[in-house]
């Protein structure tokens, strides 16, 4: 887990000509700073966090670690999370 580049320089990927603004790329790279420079837009002054799950969230045959399918990417990580901000209350 890690903090994305958000600079201003990125914005540009999710201007459009034909709407206010759009949530794909110009290119293969940097989806999830695009998806993350879109939410941006909406949460102002609201703490928060975009997590990427596209690459990792299904496997399309079994690997070592996973039997194939929906992978639960992120959900070891999730309930980690939630049991530390509940034992700081």
């Amino acid at each position: 887990v890690w903090q994305l580049p958000m600079d201003k320089d990125f914005d540009s990927q999710i201007s459009s000509n034909v709407a206010d603004i759009k949530n794909v790329g110009d290119g293969r790279l940097g989806g999830a700073i695009t998806a993350a420079k879109l939410l941006e837009r909406f949460v102002r002054d609201i703490p928060w966090t975009h997590v990427d799950i596209a690459g990792p969230a299904f496997a399309d045959k079994p690997r070592p670690s996973i039997a194939g399918g929906g992978t639960g990417s992120m959900v070891r990580s999730f309930i980690e999370f939630a049991k530390r901000i509940a034992s700081k209350k």
